[in-house]
């Protein structure tokens, strides 16, 4: 749909660099070309951390799952692991018993890393059985998802489950543009609540972003409130060069 609107799209064509030069970004590329224009959108979106254990890649879509908001409905009635002790992993972890039947959350050390308010009320939820000093050595299974394999104080132990969610970590790709732009601890962008960073005429959409949700639909959002913005502001741009 973009093309016949006349969006010039570039499949697979890595970037170099982004350059800031007054009012111009530059977007150098592997190949040696330079893109050049007054707005720029980064919409470079993350990955998840990997567990990188065995039957972790082999299983992904067959039980394992790094969004509980996306998937959960899929394990309706079904007892789940969820891997992580951070914020992520216990909320999600909540969020999961909507459907499932018991969630364990696996966490490697004896403490979880979560705020305690979001501790206190994963505690409360009679669902929630949580494992610590559990350090996951493999996801087993056929067609799918069956068992998660953990070592525990020297002692290997099985649990069976019909999913694993996995919250230990996400990275932004925001690598490129980290030199240029206001960023938090975890590398995520830090904009305006019109998707503008901290560079005038550069935006920020999606996962690359510091924001409360990681889904398709925030992030189609994001790219239109960033898009309006930007056609603002090169508005402006030509307004002022004609006076």
């Amino acid at each position: 749909h973009a093309r016949k609107f006349g969006v010039d799209v570039r499949d697979f064509e890595p970037v170099h660099e982004i350059v800031v030069e007054g009012n111009t970004k530059v977007v150098r590329m592997e190949s040696g070309e330079e893109l050049r224009a007054p707005a720029l959108i980064m919409a470079a979106g993350g990955l998840p951390r990997y567990l990188q254990v065995p039957g972790e890649k082999e299983f992904w879509g067959r039980g394992v799952s790094y969004c509980a908001v996306c998937d959960g409905a899929f394990f309706k009635g079904q007892e789940l692991a969820v891997i992580g002790g951070g914020d992520a992993a216990v909320e999600e972890g909540e969020f999961l018993t909507r459907y499932a039947s018991r969630v364990y959350i696996l966490h490697r050390r004896s403490e979880l890393r979560a705020q305690p308010i979001l501790v206190a009320r994963a505690q409360a939820n009679s669902k929630i059985e949580f494992i610590f000093d559990a350090h996951v050595t493999e996801i087993a299974g056929d067609a799918k998802v069956q068992d998660v394999l953990y070592e525990q104080h020297g002692e290997m132990k099985e649990l069976h489950v019909g999913g694993v969610f996995i919250f230990i970590g996400f990275t932004p790709n925001s690598s490129l543009l980290k030199v240029h732009v206001d960023h938090d601890e975890a590398g995520y962008i830090l904009t305006d609540r019109n998707m503008q960073t901290s560079v005038e005429g550069i935006w920020a959409v999606g996962d690359v972003r510091a924001q409360l949700t990681k889904q398709i639909a925030t992030a189609v959002g994001d790219g239109t409130t960033a898009a309006v913005s930007a056609s603002m502001y090169i508005s402006a741009l030509k307004d002022a060069a004609r006076t």
